[in-house]
């Protein structure tokens, strides 16, 4: 059973597992959670907002500054009313950001300003995922408390079979399940 807060805050990011966040929406949806989305503008190069926006049944946010908004300070409503923040998939380069404490896109400052669980679901090359800077900059975030779940080994964007598949979207839902109990 979910958390008395059932709201996830879904982080979409620039990779090609983003295809996947499809499914996880409902998968979190079935699991009782509420899902709202953000969405890096990376991300709408391999996903439409559209599409997320139709299965959250929700409007899907992107932009740092939107006036097509209410008055309220968009990140930092955002961030107080998730019961956590899922990033799924997560980049090296969205890793490497919040590690680095950059904060500059919507997605960056809400995990900046929330006080929720911060889960990283990592999807990325093998070489990528294993170099030293990406495994730094993941021990640090886990060091400040972010969980992280995954990846997994499997096949890869490139053909190659490795660890860096985004981990599987019921293993990530029960995590978050567990987690928030």
């Amino acid at each position: 059973m979910p958390a008395k807060n059932k709201n996830i805050l879904l982080g979409v990011t620039g990779s090609i597992a983003a295809y996947k966040a499809c499914d996880l929406i409902r998968a979190l949806q079935d699991a009782g959670f509420s899902v709202e989305v953000i969405m890096t503008k990376e991300a709408k190069e391999f996903i439409s907002a559209l599409t997320l926006q139709t299965l959250a049944k929700r409007k899907v946010y992107s932009e740092m500054f939107d006036l097509d908004v209410d008055f309220d300070v968009e990140h930092i409503e955002l961030a107080k009313k998730a019961a956590a923040v899922l990033i799924a998939p997560a980049t090296a380069n969205i890793i490497g950001k919040l590690a680095s404490g950059i904060y500059d896109d919507l997605l960056t400052c809400v995990v900046a300003a929330t006080k929720s669980k911060v889960v990283i679901a990592p999807a990325m090359n093998e070489n990528m995922y294993n170099n030293p800077v990406v495994q730094q900059n993941i021990g640090k975030l886990k060091k400040l408390g972010m969980e992280f779940i995954g990846p997994r080994k499997g096949k890869l964007a490139c053909g190659d079979v490795g660890l860096g598949c985004l981990e599987e979207v019921q293993t990530i839902t029960r995590f978050i399940e567990k987690l928030l109990k």
